[in-house]
């Protein structure tokens, strides 16, 4: 097993899954999504940045694998991505260890970086809820609550809190709040709901100020939703959609799991992959370094 443990968290490589544990001090976004198992099939790849204090490890996802990233669109702050871990100074040997176990494991199981038809992740544990400048959503797998602070308008609270049922939604969009401007959490109805009502009027959104790190666990109510989505086929309507009004996009929709391999440590399967690595290498896809690595693994394994 490769592992390293800092203040940050703690991931550990073994058995072709990755897992990742926040640290106590850790983003509230990484705190309530709690533990995190990645299988190898989800991972497109994996690096560690050195930098003069350490450095950071990251594990960069297929697109598609999980509904955390989905939801946020590459928009969570750099302490909240759940697949990044600050790095000590002094542990950065450690830490090339596990990128290089990783790495291997990729390699030696031919995983594709292009993206998945489904989520390999099964998202935030339910009930999850989120906070936001003028209330608070609440996902349990059946319906969405939002509930109004003092803070809200009176559109808002003059009717109470707000119950979604998942039979009546058809997608969910989060934006955090960028400088003077603020985002949102709307959830879309087949009614149509008021999406072209502003956040801070609609009573099917949150609005958002960016005044806490708290406000950005409201991505995992949008990622709870999309998983519950797709495991109904419904489609997705994106924020690009919801602003451009353009087709909505396909959700992944829910499979079989895929049938599993033959084990790793059969002679055969192991003898014909030295045998694929050797033609990788004579070919020029594989460097020197990169071909060592990877028949050493396999030449272990038999």
């Amino acid at each position: 097993m490769a592992e390293i443990t800092q203040r940050d968290g703690s991931w550990s490589y073994e058995d072709g899954r990755i897992r990742i544990v926040p640290g106590a001090k850790a983003h509230p976004v990484r705190q309530v999504l709690g533990e995190v198992v990645v299988p190898l099939t989800a991972v497109a790849g994996i690096t560690f940045e050195r930098d003069r204090k350490g450095g950071r490890l990251r594990l960069r996802l297929r697109d598609g694998a999980c509904p955390v990233v989905r939801a946020a669109e590459g928009r969570l702050p750099e302490g909240a991505d759940p697949y990044r871990l600050v790095v000590e100074s002094g542990r950065e040997d450690l830490a090339e260890y596990v990128v290089a176990e990783v790495r291997q494991a990729l390699l030696l199981e031919q995983i594709p970086e292009g993206p998945v038809e489904r989520f390999l992740l099964p998202g935030p544990a339910l009930p999850v809820s989120g906070g936001g400048g003028d209330g608070t959503a609440a996902f349990d797998g059946r319906e969405v609550r939002l509930t109004w602070n003092w803070k809200g308008k009176e559109t808002k609270t003059s009717a109470g809190p707000t119950t979604l049922a998942l039979a009546d939604l058809t997608g969910v969009s989060w934006v955090p709040a960028q400088g003077l401007e603020n985002g949102h959490l709307r959830f879309l109805t087949r009614s149509g709901g008021g999406k072209t009502v502003a956040p801070e009027h609609d009573p099917h959104a949150l609005d958002l100020w960016g005044l806490s790190k708290k406000e950005h666990t409201a991505v995992l109510v949008a990622a709870a939703v999309l998983v519950a989505l797709a495991a109904r086929g419904e489609p997705e309507r994106t924020p690009g959609a919801l602003d451009r009004a353009e087709a909505p996009a396909q959700l992944p929709l829910p499979s079989a799991p895929a049938p599993q391999a033959a084990s790793a440590d059969d002679p055969e399967k192991l003898l014909r992959r030295l045998r694929e690595l050797g033609e990788l290498h004579r070919d020029g896809v594989l460097t020197d370094e990169e071909f060592s690595l990877a028949k050493q693994a396999v030449l272990r394994r038999l």
